[in-house]
């Protein structure tokens, strides 16, 4: 278990081997929070990883609201079917 001292600013260094296994990245942000009597240091998670290919195959809500609009425009006579 690595030992390490907090400068005078309460500033941290994370040992390399720690922040290899959390895959922390410089200047990147963590979350860092109190459990009962000690801090957990977490890395925040990538959502455009996380959230890659949620919504394919879903439909366009721009699609949708020109094809609205279009039928709208169509029903009330002002464009020819």
């Amino acid at each position: 278990m690595p030992i390490v001292r907090m400068s005078s600013k309460g500033q941290l260094v994370i040992p390399k081997e720690i922040r290899d296994k959390l895959k922390l990245i410089p200047k990147k942000p963590v979350i860092v929070e109190m459990k009962k009597d000690h801090a957990v240091v977490k890395p925040i998670p990538d959502l455009r990883k996380i959230l890659r290919g949620a919504l394919k195959g879903k439909s366009s809500m721009n699609r949708d609201l020109i094809r609205e609009h279009r039928l709208e425009v169509r029903h009330d006579g002002k464009l020819p079917v």
